[in-house]
């Protein structure tokens, strides 16, 4: 990566998340989600798209500060408000079966850090988070999101913005480094799906985190099953959903979490830093949460829907992941939720469930399993934290220990 210069590195970076993030087909429309500070990467995404065939590529920008704006002075049924025009924009996306990249990259984590955190935790259009939900559960879409190093960003990172070495990072995290990062990331789909199976052959009940503020079982389904790194749409298109991952994942019983659990990473949440993080479960929901900041903003997400309270969520992280290996945290969720283990409270992947992708939105409940347009991962694990799965005979079974993974 020092070798190359930043137009060769974008390229390539653009190349990786056309041909294996969001493997676009050929004749298949394209949409790219992305801040207006992305624009360079942006360009280079919509290139290597037509070169991939692509029919055509539209591009939907955000501006922050535009948001900020409407959390600070509209009133307060708008904050759930979704426009019309863009929800009908998102069925037809769903419609013709478009491939979808979201870029994310916050060029300031903290923008809305001075703004009431209960109105930062409601701001979501919930038609339009409905609507890319029924579309997630029925597998339409080859879709990727990835990370856009910006001067922003560099600059809640390093304190100045390097941007050079957040592309160096960022390219380690995405294997952007090797010599052929598409047969890397292949090499990387096999060691994760082998670490599934091997979850899955186990036939666990619940798994338990234990460490300093943590003691937390969470609940699994007898048809909850795990997974790697690569989804298939309906129709059998693979792609990797998060570059970087790190993860191995599945859906809990929503309703059997227990205990106490603390944050281990900062959550970068809809502009706001949280910090300290610490939460209580009871019989599935969580009944208590603090912070050292930023708690109104979760409180204010928590408020959403009913089952935003409710995990949809547990994933696996050990210290072999390239993220962890930098030693940073980056204020960005896609980046700092692969450094270690995570949970998220709110929306369930349905084809996480034996027969769940069947399953109606309505249904979902009584089969055990979360719906919520609220899907928000944060960060419990680390050396100090152990994973212990547990079978229904009671048996316990070490996944990680001191960040190292146990299983064969």
């Amino acid at each position: 990566m020092a070798a190359l210069s930043l137009d060769d590195r974008i390229e390539r970076y653009a190349d990786l998340i056309v041909r294996v993030g969001a493997n676009v087909q050929p004749g298949q429309l394209v949409d790219v989600r992305a801040d207006v500070e992305h624009q360079d990467v942006v360009r280079a995404v919509a290139r290597a798209a037509y070169r991939a065939g692509a029919s055509y590529v539209d591009v939907l920008y955000r501006d922050p500060h535009i948001r900020r704006s409407m959390i600070e002075y509209a009133d307060e049924d708008v904050l759930g408000w979704s426009p019309p025009w863009l929800l009908e924009r998102s069925r037809n996306l769903g419609d013709v079966r478009a491939a979808i990249l979201a870029l994310t990259g916050d060029a300031d984590a903290n923008l809305l850090g001075d703004l009431p955190g209960d109105r930062v935790g409601k701001a979501r259009p919930k038609e339009l988070a409905e609507e890319n939900s029924r579309q997630i559960n029925e597998r339409l879409n080859n879709w990727t999101v990835v990370g856009v190093p910006n001067a922003g960003w560099a600059t809640q990172m390093f304190g100045e913005p390097d941007l050079d070495h957040l592309w160096e990072l960022v390219g380690y995290c995405v294997r952007l480094d090797m010599d052929d990062p598409v047969e890397a990331w292949q090499e990387h789909v096999r060691t994760l799906e082998a670490r599934a199976r091997a979850l899955n052959g186990l036939e666990l009940d619940a798994v338990h985190f234990s460490g300093p503020g943590t003691d937390l079982t969470v609940g699994l389904l007898p048809e909850s099953r795990w997974q790697g790194v690569e989804s298939h749409t309906a129709t059998g298109i693979p792609y990797v959903a998060n570059m970087p991952t790190e993860e191995v994942f599945t859906t809990p019983d929503a309703n059997r979490t227990e205990g106490r659990v603390r944050s281990t990473r900062p959550l970068a949440l809809f502009g706001r830093i949280v910090t300290g993080l610490e939460m209580r479960f009871e019989s599935g929901r969580i009944v208590e949460v603090t912070a050292e900041e930023g708690a109104d903003v979760i409180e204010g997400e928590l408020s959403t829907d009913d089952r935003a309270p409710y995990l949809g969520e547990v994933s696996l992280v050990d210290g072999t992941s390239r993220v962890g290996k930098t030693g940073m945290t980056f204020f960005d969720t896609l980046f700092d939720e692969n450094v270690t283990c995570h949970i998220a409270y709110g929306f369930a992947y349905p084809e996480r469930v034996e027969g769940g992708k069947d399953v109606a939105p309505d249904d979902r409940r009584a089969k055990g399993f979360n719906y919520s347009v609220v899907h928000t991962d944060f960060m419990i694990g680390g050396p100090e934290v152990e994973v212990v799965g547990v079978t229904a005979g009671g048996d316990e079974i070490p996944i990680i220990q001191e960040d190292e993974w146990q299983l064969t």
